[in-house]
């Protein structure tokens, strides 16, 4: 049996990297119309949003996938705008700004809502739509903490969605 070894430090340190090679970014990532928000382990975001699956409450003509779709990638955009991996409170946060936990949301949010979300978890023929929808949810909804826009949701809903 080998007895436990103690940290070493390598013999040799590696020189400073450099972002020299030509598909480096020097900086941050471009940000421009549809590029989205970039953030580390994004993918992570699709498996919390399943989680939440089971408590998403759809109307009349509102499919469970576009609701998945839409309020994983506002999470997304959020993470990413605070500079970390996606948890748990910014799917909370989207799907409850936009009513998807709710068994009897407002009327008029329900009247935009599916227009919002219609078609977003088709990429191939409706990416321009999830990205719009990201888009325009204000930053400063994005920056409150999920118990913040449940207790002002519904009330306030058409200033948390920017409406």
């Amino acid at each position: 049996m080998e007895s436990a070894r103690a940290y070493e430090s390598p013999d040799h340190v590696p020189e400073e990297w450099r972002p020299d090679r030509p598909g480096d970014l020097t900086g941050r990532q471009p940000s421009a119309r549809g590029l989205g928000y970039q953030g580390p382990d994004q993918g992570y975001a699709l498996k919390l949003a399943n989680r939440l699956r089971p408590e998403v409450v759809t109307q009349a003509n509102e499919a469970v996938e576009d609701a998945i779709a839409g309020c994983t990638a506002i999470a997304l955009r959020r993470a990413s705008t605070i500079g970390r991996a996606p948890v748990i409170h910014d799917l909370r946060l989207a799907f409850t700004m936009w009513g998807w936990f709710d068994s009897s949301p407002p009327a008029d949010l329900l009247a935009a809502r599916r227009t919002a979300f219609a078609g977003v978890a088709d990429t191939l023929h409706h990416y321009d739509l999830r990205r719009d929808l990201v888009d325009s949810v204000p930053e400063e909804t994005l920056r409150l903490a999920p118990a913040q826009v449940a207790e002002r949701y519904p009330k306030d809903w058409r200033q948390l969605l920017g409406h």
